[in-house]
């Protein structure tokens, strides 16, 4: 296989015009070329009057050595890759199941491996089925009744399941497991255009599609799911796990437990900190969704070619007061949509859907934040401090969404009505105080970041930009410690995920989760049942 990278095309190119650039750079003809695969595929937009397709492709030919070795190319080699490989298995027994508390991608992932190679895992979620949660959720959006175990947050495919579904990561993978990650989704109904676009997503409404028919390859292969099921409590003795509760009633023995429990399992931290696991408050950030038109943003990244391509994304980093500022968790064409779970607390996030089609573009603009900022000790000061801030966003909003335009929120004055831009919400919205929300310092950092980020995107800073909060679960406040063998002082058990605090996103978490079975295959045997 020859792999040839930086190969450029025009927007509209077709796959014909691919096959003949491929055909020119390697200078053969046409029955001398067997395949082309497409690698990666990005975006060049930095100059506005030649907006070009980035290639990374893998091409089969005849005589591939020669071909290689005439051109002389640093852009094309020969490619040598080795496929993703599950480690053989380990040689200690396993007397009881796996268990797997959560189902978000870490979870699933894991428990995929897991069951894909014989270990039989059970996968403990206090939430429901996708087609249960969805209907909880489009409940609670349309007359705010919360189920605070089948929400946003809580539920089968996680967190991620009502957001963007963004499949890249910053993660660097020497071993595989983002293509696997990839090629799994694919496998069960993905676009395969995931597997080789630069910043793929699958948007929330095939994200649901696709999270239950993972579950019925786990079932297939022996795995196991109890949903409304909630972790309560673990037992441990001589410094290793036993057994787990569930519901508050009911004991399962194990002696293995991946805590893939996401970052908002509050009380899942409370009880782990009661057991004294080492964990540690870490740092994080807070701010708010802010919407434009997405006419705008497609304006501002793609000039004149802005309506011959999909809905633009951004990504915007400054520094303002000495902490970082930036775009985060970016939905073009999206919803901001109500993400509580918990009573009397009110937290947001963005979503899209696949075709990513809305009138608006959203993100949330975040200010960093670390344990100094908590005005608490301990390892769970970082939950406490997302909560005073959810409490005072559902009082400011009486249980809705509190919204702001933001040259209101910049002169401090209430908002009365929408101007250019008409908020587009799942939950209901009603205007409020949002420049009262954060400390003096935090909030002069969020100003200092939206007005640098005007000068990359004009109009970001736009008085009719559409503010609402709070955005403040943008990643765990707790780290939960684990060694090289990815195991807590506890043996076996195994912190794993966003939630765990090692990973930030669905493909990264899901990553971690595979990584995470490794771990376990890598010494134990796969389970015999022994009835």
């Amino acid at each position: 296989m020859i792999q040839i990278q930086q190969l450029k095309l025009p927007i509209t190119h077709t796959r014909e015009d691919l096959e003949k650039k491929v055909q020119k750079v390697l200078k053969i003809k046409q029955e001398q070329l067997l395949s082309v695969k497409i690698k990666k595929q990005s975006l060049d937009a930095r100059n506005k009057k030649d907006i070009l397709y980035v290639y990374t492709i893998e091409a089969a030919a005849r005589n591939e050595e020669k071909i290689v070795k005439r051109l002389h190319q640093n852009n094309i080699c020969l490619l040598n890759e080795k496929p993703y490989q599950f480690p053989l298995s380990g040689s200690q027994t396993l007397s009881c199941r796996p268990v797997i508390a959560g189902s978000g991608p870490a979870g699933l992932f894991c428990a995929y491996m897991l069951a894909s190679y014989g270990y039989a895992p059970i996968v403990l979620e206090r939430g429901r089925t996708i087609e249960k949660r969805t209907s909880d959720v489009d409940k609670f959006w349309a007359d705010g009744s919360l189920d605070t175990q089948s929400n946003v947050q809580f539920g089968e495919g996680g967190a991620g399941t009502f957001s963007d579904g963004k499949l890249n990561t910053l993660v660097k993978d020497r071993f595989g497991r983002n293509q696997k990650v990839l090629e799994i989704f694919t496998a069960h109904g993905a676009p395969e255009s995931v597997c080789y676009e630069a910043k793929p997503h699958i948007g929330t409404d095939v994200l649901a599609k696709v999270i239950p028919s993972i579950r019925q390859e786990i079932l297939s292969k022996g795995g196991t799911f109890l949903f409304e099921t909630c972790l309560t409590d673990i037992k441990i003795k001589n410094q290793a796990v036993t057994s787990v509760e569930i519901n508050h009633d009911t004991w399962i023995d194990t002696q293995l437990l991946v805590l893939a429990i996401g970052h908002s399992a509050r009380d899942t931290f409370e009880m782990l900190h009661r057991h004294k696991i080492p964990m540690e408050a870490k740092s994080f950030a807070v701010g708010l969704r802010v919407e434009h038109l997405q006419e705008m943003i497609n304006k501002a990244q793609f000039g004149e070619f802005d309506s011959m391509l999909k809905a633009a994304s951004y990504k915007v980093t400054g520094n303002a007061c000495g902490r970082g500022v930036y775009s985060f968790c970016m939905c073009p064409g999206g919803y901001v949509v109500n993400a509580s779970s918990e009573e009397k607390r009110l937290a947001v996030n963005g979503m899209s859907y696949h075709s990513r089609n809305s009138a608006n573009s959203n993100s949330a603009v975040i200010v960093s934040v670390t344990p100094k900022d908590f005005s608490g000790m301990g390892p769970l000061s970082g939950v406490a401090f997302q909560r005073r801030l959810e409490e005072k966003a559902f009082f400011m909003g009486q249980g809705a969404i509190p919204q702001q335009l933001y040259g209101d929120f910049k002169r401090q004055n209430m908002s009365r009505s929408y101007g250019s831009v008409a908020s587009l919400t799942c939950g209901n919205t009603q205007f409020g105080a949002l420049h009262t929300l954060f400390t003096k310092d935090i909030y002069e950092a969020f100003l200092g970041g939206m007005e640098q980020f005007a000068s990359k995107i004009p109009g970001f800073n736009q008085d009719s930009a559409v503010l609402s909060g709070v955005e403040s679960r943008t990643s765990s406040p707790v780290r939960i410690q684990r060694n090289e063998f990815l195991q807590s002082e506890i043996s076996g058990l195994y912190p794993c995920g966003e939630g765990a605090g090692y990973a930030g996103g669905i493909l990264s978490a899901a990553m971690d989760g595979i990584k995470t079975a490794e771990a376990i295959a890598s010494v134990y045997l796969p389970y015999q049942d022994k009835k």
